[in-house]
C-alpha cells in the first residue's frame, strides 16, 4: 500500500499580500467591493443533499462565512433564513439568488442584534416563513 498523495494547502489559493480594504463607515463591509473577491463557495461547491428539507437561519449569512455556509446548506438541500446587518441589503439579496438558483427557499431577515428585542424577531419570522427552525448558526459578529 503506498503512501497518500498529500497536497499542501498553503499553495492551492492566493498567497500574495492583499490589497489594503477601505469601505465607508466602520460597521461591515460590502463583500462586491472586496480586492480580490472572497471565494464562499458561488461557483465551487456542489452540494448532496444532506440537508434537505431543514430549515436554517444563518446570522450574518450575507457576506464571508455566512455566505459560504448559507450557499452549502441551500445545495444541500435546506431552505435559509439569511440574517443580515441592517444596510447590507446588497449582499443579503445576492446570496438569496444563490439560495434560490439551488431550488430552495430563501428568507431574507436585517437585524441589528445589539437591540435585545430583535433575536426573538428574527426566531419568530424564521418559523413563520419556513414553518419551523431546525439548525442554527450563530455566526454574527463585528
Amino acid at each position: 500500500m503506498g503512501k497518500p498523495e498529500l497536497i499542501d494547502p498553503r499553495a492551492l489559493y492566493h498567497g500574495d499580500e492583499f490589497a489594503p480594504q477601505k469601505q465607508k463607515g466602520k460597521g461591515p463591509a460590502l463583500q462586491k467591493e472586496m480586492t480580490p473577491r472572497p471565494d464562499c463557495g458561488e461557483e465551487s461547491y456542489v452540494g448532496t443533499s444532506r440537508l434537505k428539507n431543514r430549515r436554517a437561519l444563518i446570522t450574518g449569512a450575507d457576506s464571508g462565512i455566512g455566505r459560504a455556509v448559507a450557499i452549502a446548506f441551500a445545495r444541500e438541500g435546506a431552505n435559509v433564513a439569511i440574517h443580515f446587518y441592517p444596510g447590507e441589503e446588497e449582499d443579503a439579496a445576492e446570496v438569496a439568488e444563490y439560495v434560490r438558483a439551488a431550488g430552495r427557499k430563501a428568507v431574507l431577515i436585517p437585524g441589528d442584534f445589539r437591540d435585545e428585542t430583535v433575536p426573538d424577531q428574527v426566531v419568530e419570522k424564521v418559523i413563520a416563513e419556513l414553518g419551523g427552525l431546525d439548525t442554527l448558526v450563530l455566526n454574527a459578529a463585528h
